[in-house]
């Protein structure tokens, strides 16, 4: 059985750049596909359908967040956002448009790899002691399926990134407990947070989630704002078990 190589598409209009990562990530053992415009990204993505999107945001024709809201009409891959922009709330904007997790640069490329790791791993489910062996769980009408790594509200199935689902997990497996967004910044990102601005990442990705999952975000039931802390999902009930 051969060992799949994971494809890794970069996207960015400095060929330098483009060179240096497509050299770094194929030495380590992704199979690397290059685009140099955001019209030539969508392409080469429906061409080679890559596991992950390094994506630059500054680019010619069509900039890296148009290509992000395209991509994530159709897909929930996991994509990185390279960018130089020194606002905060520019590099929001990428994750508040679907992207994974983003990388300001000047950036070093070991650092680059790193982030890469963290977004195609997948928060193991050892450990996890509040997902039950069937690996499904009922929450209301929300239904979490953990070996599918599917979400359904009612009939309707609710389409979440890699990231949103682990993130997801996390929580629904220790419910009642609450976690500090550099302990889910760990968890699940795989990477200790260096500014207070890293933890932003774990606040869009929970507006996220709960702009899908709740029936009013901006009174959640399902994920909960621990005050002084973080975040926590509302306990879920063992079968049998009555609330106090």
């Amino acid at each position: 059985m051969e060992n799949h190589k994971e494809k890794i598409l970069v996207v960015d209009d400095e060929a330098s750049i483009r060179r240096i990562l497509e050299t770094r990530l194929s030495m380590i053992g992704y199979d690397v596909v290059t685009a140099a415009d955001g019209e030539e990204a969508i392409a080469t993505f429906n061409e080679n359908q890559p596991d992950l999107v390094v994506l630059d945001v500054m680019m010619p024709k069509l900039d890296g967040y148009g290509v992000c809201q395209e991509l994530r009409k159709e897909s929930d891959i996991p994509i990185i956002m390279l960018t130089a922009l020194g606002d905060v709330a520019d590099r929001i904007t990428g994750l508040e448009l679907g992207a994974d997790d983003y990388v300001v640069k000047p950036f070093s490329p070991k650092e680059l790899e790193a982030r890469i790791r963290s977004v195609l791993r997948r928060v193991d489910k050892e450990g996890l002691s509040g997902i039950p062996s069937s690996g499904v769980i009922q929450v209301g009408s929300i239904k979490i399926d953990t070996n599918r790594r599917q979400v359904y509200k009612g009939d309707e199935r609710i389409r979440l990134t890699g990231m949103e689902f682990s993130l997801l997990e996390l929580m629904v497996g220790r419910s009642g407990e609450a976690f500090s967004r550099s302990e889910i910044l760990q968890e699940v990102w795989g990477y200790t947070p260096e500014r207070h601005v890293d933890t932003r990442v774990v606040d869009v990705h929970i507006s996220r989630l709960r702009a899908k999952l709740e029936d009013d975000p901006s009174n959640p039931e399902l994920i909960l704002t621990a005050r002084g802390t973080g975040y926590m999902f509302q306990r879920v009930m063992e079968p049998g078990e009555e609330k106090s």
